[in-house]
């Protein structure tokens, strides 16, 4: 981490100051550490030049494994298209002098898909995550000075509030006990006026009798090494078939519908390859999360007006997409 980081820091649920100590590194990085609690006492180890505020074990693990696992498959750095970056624009509408210089929040980042747009942008970019992913992060982002990499919860973020320009949180508020919540602590992250942009899975009232749905009490108390076993064996069998079904116009939707294969094919710009990874990926992060909780968009409405947003707009309803400011 670097030293410009302690200025935004603050303890989980007390929003105390933190105290650096046993600091080791060379200029302005910090690569070991502590971080003790000048209300509590409490102490967060800095490791590898992470901050740690939660438990090495946590509701969160599938998603480290599968993003150390799979680090470079949704990086356009890596994979030469620009579909995480049209994601990121389509879902924030931010353009680079937005975020040139600011304090930028990505939470929930994963393995850095969009980190490494944000800070390639010139932000001043922290790229937070619950899990272990936060190892993956640091290596997607490790060419960029203007960022750095935490291990924390959206639901208790251990920033100050107002403490960002901008946040971003997209497809994880699904992927948590109580996304209402999540919503309000991201908000409060954010100083008066700034902005935020979320993405959260959509529910209708048929969303729950889906086959992902319907399957997901079996496969997400399995083993995680055990469940990714079988998307790779059937893979074979189920790429090819869903690559011929899923583009036909009328089959295709049903065949969706049907069978829970993530296989991405109107992503021409990968090669069979590439999506062939994605849809190990993909389908493995449609079963193996502990939580999945898609939302109305009058329930992320209720959130925004209860963490006092100031305003707001919906891109898209289901999925839910919105954006505005606090």
């Amino acid at each position: 981490m670097h030293r410009r980081l302690l200025d935004l820091l603050a303890e989980p649920g007390t929003r105390a100051a933190l105290r650096l100590e046993n600091d080791r590194g060379s200029g302005d990085a910090v690569d070991e550490g502590v971080l003790v609690s000048t209300a509590t006492g409490r102490r967060y180890p800095i490791i590898n030049g992470i901050p740690r505020f939660v438990e090495p074990e946590n509701y969160a693990a599938s998603f480290g494994q599968q993003w150390n696992m799979f680090r470079e498959v949704q990086l356009d750095s890596v994979n030469g298209t620009s579909i995480s970056r049209r994601r990121f624009d389509a879902e924030t509408g931010w353009t680079d002098s937005d975020l040139r210089g600011r304090w930028v929040l990505d939470a929930g980042c994963g393995a850095g898909r969009f980190a490494e747009i944000a800070a390639a942008r010139g932000a001043t970019l922290v790229a937070m995550d619950l899990s272990s992913a936060v190892e993956a992060t640091a290596k997607t982002i490790a060419r960029f000075p203007n960022a750095d990499v935490v291990q924390g919860s959206v639901l208790d973020p251990p920033f100050r509030d107002g403490a960002f320009d901008f946040c971003y949180c997209i497809g994880v508020l699904q992927h948590t006990p109580d996304p209402p919540r999540a919503v309000r602590t991201l908000v409060a992250t954010l100083r008066s006026g700034g902005r935020f942009a979320f993405t959260a899975y959509g529910r209708r009232p048929w969303t729950k009798i889906s086959p992902k749905y319907l399957l997901r009490p079996l496969t997400r108390r399995m083993n995680p090494a055990t469940l990714l076993g079988i998307i790779r064996r059937g893979m074979p069998l189920l790429f090819p078939l869903t690559s011929a079904l899923f583009p036909l116009p009328a089959i295709g939707r049903a065949a969706k519908l049907m069978i829970p294969v993530a296989n991405h094919v109107e992503l021409a710009e990968l090669t069979r390859e590439q999506r062939y990874d994605l849809a190990i990926l993909d389908t493995f992060d449609v079963f193996a999360p502990r939580y999945d909780s898609p939302m109305t968009w009058q329930e992320m409405e209720r959130a925004l007006r209860q963490a006092g947003a100031s305003r707001w707009e919906f891109r898209s309803r289901v999925p839910v997409v919105v954006g505005g400011a606090r």
